[in-house]
């Protein structure tokens, strides 16, 4: 059996101290060392983006980083995307509100990479969004509701709300949403 090695770094603003195999990938310390199961496993080739966090703010795909390279490091992971107040990040309420999301495996690491685009970009364009996320698969959306989903959010960051398709159908058919439509 190999001997563990100690793993000092920051996940989602907090110390983590771990003594972990020197071989195990990010992915593997960040789901079974540390819990953190909403980062996913995907291919483990770097070829899927399910995995993708973000690195000392960077985008890096976690099934092929040696956990040790993190020493000293900062992770942030889907679970660090909400407040420490509960409330969902607008990157996580446009992908509700828009159907970003359907069976959600490839979810947080385009949330993840998305998160990076609009910290770097308040407003990019659909061929950005579409540029920046060229490393996430998606088999089950088509990606049109992705892009709208970062759209929406990139307005809601900048004190935006747009409304959408859906939000005009809820609102004319007497959803108990419609009154919420109305206000915006």
């Amino acid at each position: 059996m190999k001997s563990l090695v100690p793993l000092s770094f920051r996940v989602n603003g907090e110390p983590v101290e771990a003594a972990v195999a020197p071989y195990k990938t990010l992915l593997e310390v960040l789901r079974e060392d540390l819990g953190l199961t909403g980062t996913k496993h995907g291919c483990e080739l770097g070829e899927c983006g399910a995995c993708a966090v973000l690195l000392d703010g960077e985008p890096v795909l976690s099934c092929l980083v040696v956990a040790r390279a993190c020493e000293g490091r900062t992770v942030e992971t889907v679970e660090g995307l909400a407040g420490r107040d509960g409330a969902l990040h607008p990157l996580q309420e446009a992908f509700a509100d828009l159907g970003g999301s359907q069976c959600g495996y490839c979810t947080p690491g385009i949330l993840m990479t998305a998160k990076h685009l609009l910290d770097g970009n308040p407003s990019p364009t659909r061929d950005e969004i579409a540029d920046a996320l060229s490393g996430n698969l998606c088999r089950c959306t088509g990606y049109n509701q992705i892009f709208e989903s970062v759209e929406e959010a990139a307005a809601r960051l900048r004190g935006e709300r747009r409304v959408t398709h859906d939000d005009e159908h809820w609102a004319k058919t007497g959803d108990p949403l419609a009154a919420e439509v109305r206000k915006r």
